[in-house]
Formats: C-alpha cells, structure tokens, sequence
C-alpha cells in the first residue's frame, strides 16, 4: 500500500492532504514527540503563528472518504507547528498532529481528565501516564480520542487517580 500523503489546494484557499489509511490506522508516537508537538504548539500560539486552513481527507480500505477541516484559529496554529517542526508529508506527522488536537480536545472537555494536568503561564504539566495513553491508543473513526476507552486505560495505569 502507497503510505504517501499528498498535497493539493482546495478552491477555499485550504491546504489538502490526502492521508491513505483512516484515522483509527494512524500510528501511535513517542510520548517524546508528544510533548515537543505540545511545546511547539505553545510557542506558536504565543507568537501568533496562526496557520492556513486545511482539509484532511482520509482514505478507508472500501475507497470510502472521511474529510475533516481544521478551520479553528487555535487547532490551525497547533497543525502549523506540528507541520514545521517534524512535517504532516507522513503518517507520523499527521497521527502525531491529530494526537496532539484530541489530547487538547479531551483536556478541554473531560473533567475525569482534570487531575492528570496543570496549565499555567509559563507551560503545562501533564501527567506522564496521560501523556503514554494519549501517543498509542487508537484513534477514533473522528480522529479523536475515545473517551471511555481513554479513561480506561488510565484507569489501568493509575488505580483511584481517576
């Protein structure tokens, strides 16, 4: 199977990517790499580096489609530094990308997750457990986090944490 990605522009301006396997096939990283995404991410979001829109398309076994849009100022600066430090031209990069925005998503959202992390002004601290769940569990058919399944696993590596 051909693991390339490739590039092209929409007629709204937005960077494609055509991704060839779906979301829930995208490799796990390196909690390392996690956590350079993160900091990356962070020194973009203080700079103002915005990033252009951009479509993602990811291509099922069936020949199937699913596009996802990252539209959002903050997610286009956070794929932005992601594309600029290790690159979305691999499946690396874009499974390191949409690990970094579900692991945001399920810190904004989730309040069993509340206890695992501190934000303040000068970074972040995330609980190691978190971050070693968020860079191999599968990623959802939306390219996010599964809650449930997420919590789970924690729940296995932390007993009463969550």
């Amino acid at each position: 199977m051909d693991h390339a990605i490739r590039f092209s522009t929409c007629a709204e301006g937005a960077l494609r990517h055509e991704v060839p396997v779906p979301p829930e096939r995208l490799p796990g990283v390196s909690g390392r790499d996690l956590l350079a995404a993160w900091e990356a991410a962070r020194e973009a979001a203080a700079a103002q580096a915005w990033g252009a829109p951009r479509a993602i398309s990811f291509r099922r076994a069936d020949g199937a489609v699913t596009e996802l849009v990252i539209a959002d100022e903050d997610a286009r600066c956070w794929a932005a530094a992601v594309d600029g430090t290790v690159g979305l031209d691999s499946l690396h990069g874009i499974a390191l990308c949409f690990r970094l925005l579900a692991l945001i998503e399920v810190m904004a959202t989730a309040p069993w997750a509340r206890g695992l992390f501190t934000i303040s002004h000068d970074g972040a601290e995330i609980h190691p457990a978190l971050v070693a769940a968020a860079a191999r569990i599968p990623l959802a058919p939306d390219a996010r986090f599964d809650h449930a399944a997420l919590r789970a696993m924690l729940a296995g590596a932390l007993p009463g944490a969550i």
